[in-house]
């Protein structure tokens, strides 16, 4: 699979689509989903042409794979998210069902968010 330039985040990377940013560096921009899975939902993507988790950990610089995790971190520290709890989630492929093939990064709190997988799927 090659990465398509012209998907969602790389559109809005560019500002070609506006979103309710919460934090932008050289290495990422993180904004608030448009349909929340939690109260508070952000993406964290990299400001880079990856596909996945997998395509980011083989070609991204080491200087940018270790920006976006602290960008993610600062995010995290910014919404104060640190106090109760937060899930960081990333989907990879078909199984996980990834919509957006640009590596993101989920970031999810402010409710219980229940068990890592449901019971009864394993």
């Amino acid at each position: 699979m090659t990465y398509d330039p012209n998907n969602i985040f790389a559109r809005i990377i560019r500002g070609e689509i506006p979103c309710n940013k919460v934090y932008e560096d050289e290495y990422a921009l993180a904004f608030h989903d448009i349909a929340p899975q939690a109260p508070v939902h952000v993406l964290v993507i990299p400001k880079g042409e990856y596909l996945s988790f997998d395509d980011f950990s083989k070609s991204a610089p080491a200087e940018a794979m270790a920006g976006f995790y602290r960008a993610a971190q600062k995010v995290a520290e910014q919404l104060g998210l640190q106090e109760k709890g937060y899930r960081a989630l990333a989907n990879t492929g078909a199984d996980a069902h990834q919509e957006v093939m640009h590596y993101h990064l989920h970031l999810f709190a402010g409710c219980d968010l229940g068990s890592m997988i449901k019971k009864g799927l394993v």
